[in-house]
């Protein structure tokens, strides 16, 4: 059965936080608010928990997960990027972004897409996925809470609770988060291209969109 933690969105409880990064690192999946939809995450070395969360969100090894990072730093711990697109993330982190780059070795090959060596990733603008983040010391391997017979995300955690209190070990009620995701820029080409329209405004990438 899941826990579920009722977190502060504005001054998370550092005693929570903790119990929250302890259950990760012991291999829990957790359902996490963050600035666009709630998301599921676990540790990104938990093989099993990966193999889980996949499972839950009914997806394959093709579908990039995300990983969650506390900055820019720690961006290209993971991700090959160069001075034109540092300038550009600068410019959009910590926001409703996720972007794809070219995978450095860092990442288990099993996280990055099999064909392209890519990775997907952002820096969440949110209190409560910051807290925990900067509690585990490292990044977390994430997916939108978009269950395999949902068109649109989760976004109440007692909802949540509900669908997946079997299948996750924590659901952190940190109030409802909007419906939209993250917008996916893809970085990997010399021009920005625009992957999916979000939350995030496409154009601190240079990419007029015109919906």
């Amino acid at each position: 059965m899941s826990q579920f933690f009722q977190i502060h969105p504005e001054n998370p409880q550092p005693r929570l936080i903790k119990q929250a990064a302890q259950i990760i690192h012991q291999g829990g999946i957790v359902a996490l608010p963050t600035d666009s939809c709630y998301a599921l995450v676990c540790h990104l070395d938990d093989k099993d928990a990966v193999t889980r969360l996949r499972r839950i969100r009914g997806v394959d090894e093709k579908h990039h997960l995300t990983l969650l990072c506390r900055d820019l730093s720690e961006i290209a711990n993971y991700a090959k990027v160069d001075n034109r697109q540092y300038r550009v993330l600068k410019a959009a982190t910590p926001g409703p972004f996720t972007v794809i780059l070219e995978a450095t070795k860092e990442v288990p090959r099993r996280l990055s897409h099999p064909s392209r060596k890519t990775i997907g990733l952002r820096v969440p603008e949110h209190k409560i996925a910051n807290a925990l983040l900067e509690e585990l010391g490292q990044a977390l391997l994430g997916t939108t809470l978009i269950l395999p017979d949902h068109d649109e995300p989760l976004n109440d955690a007692e909802a949540i609770r509900d669908a997946l209190e079997k299948q996750i070990e924590l659901v952190i009620d940190g109030e409802a988060c909007t419906m939209t995701p993250t917008t996916v820029i893809d970085m990997t080409s010399d021009t920005p291209v625009l992957v999916r329209r979000g939350r995030g405004d496409p154009r601190v990438f240079g990419i007029d969109d015109q919906d």
